[in-house]
């Protein structure tokens, strides 16, 4: 993995000189600074950005909006199409988020809307989220104000994301929302190991995403799958720090959407609070969580390497009032191997409501980090089966 991450790097010094090139010269390219952007960090942007798109939008044929090298402020801004053709946001430039806390946006950078859109170019999202973290108040009150997400996609088709960084999101860093045949790869995130809900991915109600060769290290999840996820593929991603790539949490609200179809392979869990979770709140609301596969992944030095948690209440006390009605079926953990920082390394506590039913385990072998005696497992309501090598001993 490591030697992966070194490739990527390359890649990254590679396409930064490639693009450039390629963008400064094609006809039906629209650079921001003919447009009035200045590159000095302190100037508010988005118009000239909003112009620049607006005209590659609607050229017929390919077009590209192009950010040359430089340090560009931008506010606010939300590109939307739809468009008269493909569109390539060729960043090479770095973007500068205002600092505090926009309590009166939940986005910085949006696109909506969008067939056939390419990001990409080596170029940096700063959120600035030291300047608004202390303004996150959403562990404390329950109708707080969102911070705003670093960039968001809805409804974004057949599009790619690559070779882009994004440091220090005010909230999450990416959210894919009603999006379809993304692939995300060659990407940087990073946010301190405490800053607040700066979760690196979030997908929710999309279906054919697929996420590789990537280094997330955040505040929160690496990759949060919500309801309505569909067919998503992880691989090759190294996580840490963070919570984990999590599915969920599910149950909260009526009218969720199942999710079904993930597949997380070839990953990297690095001192991280979780690996692999799936999470549901104790609701009456009724949905399922189906057809996973967790395979072929390292966990270094992780607190809970497998965790199935179907009483998810993060801030107590979450008025619970039944069991969760979320039904978890047909989930394979495969050749999961390293250690685990903490005595259970594998924890399904599922509904009473609706067990967990045909989970299958082959093949999982953590060691203790600690030395501390031997690894548990713990579990309820459970149905499945065992293959392999197994440490900790299977619980069900």
């Amino acid at each position: 993995m490591a030697l992966l991450l070194g490739v990527a790097r390359v890649f990254f010094a590679i396409c930064f000189l490639f693009v450039s090139l390629d963008g400064a010269h094609n006809a039906n390219t629209f650079n921001v600074r003919n447009y009035g952007a200045v590159a000095d960090g302190r100037t508010d942007n988005r118009k000239a950005f909003l112009k620049a798109w607006n005209d590659a939008c609607n050229q017929k044929g390919n077009s590209r909006v192009y950010i040359p090298k430089g340090v560009y402020m931008l506010g606010t801004v939300e590109f939307s199409g739809p468009c008269k053709g493909p569109v390539t946001f060729l960043m090479t430039g770095d973007l500068r988020a205002p600092t505090g806390p926009s309590l009166s946006t939940d986005q910085w950078i949006a696109f909506r809307y969008v067939n056939k859109l390419i990001v990409k170019g080596g170029g940096t999202l700063d959120g600035q989220g030291a300047s608004a973290w202390p303004f996150n108040e959403c562990d404390k009150n329950t109708n707080c104000k969102s911070l705003p997400i670093s960039m968001r996609f809805d409804f974004v088709t057949n599009s790619r994301i690559k070779y882009i960084r994004s440091i220090n999101s005010k909230n999450g860093h990416f959210t894919f929302f009603a999006c379809k045949n993304v692939n995300v790869s060659r990407i940087e995130l990073s946010a301190p190991a405490d800053s607040p809900n700066t979760d690196g991915i979030k997908i929710g109600s999309s279906t054919d995403i697929r996420i590789s060769s990537s280094r997330i290290s955040t505040g929160d999840d690496c990759i949060a799958i919500l309801s309505g996820s569909t067919n998503i593929d992880i691989s090759y991603v190294y996580c840490g720090p963070g919570h984990g790539i999590s599915v969920g949490s599910l149950g909260k609200f009526q009218g969720e959407d199942n999710v079904k179809g993930l597949v997380v392979r070839q990953c990297t869990f690095n001192g991280t609070d979780n690996g692999v979770r799936i999470k549901t709140w104790e609701s009456p609301w009724k949905s399922t969580a189906s057809n996973f596969i967790f395979e072929d992944i390292l966990m270094d030095k992780v607190r809970n390497p497998i965790i199935v948690d179907q009483t998810y209440c993060p801030h107590p006390p979450c008025n619970q009032q039944t069991a969760s009605h979320v039904q978890i079926e047909d989930v394979t953990y495969r050749n999961i191997w390293g250690t685990s920082s903490s005595q259970i390394a594998v924890s399904m506590q599922c509904s009473k409501n609706v067990p967990c039913k045909n989970i299958v385990m082959k093949d999982v072998k953590l060691g203790n980090l600690r030395g501390e005696g031997p690894l548990k497992s713990w579990c309820s309501n459970v149905y499945g089966r065992v293959y392999g090598r197994q440490n900790p001993p299977p619980c069900f």
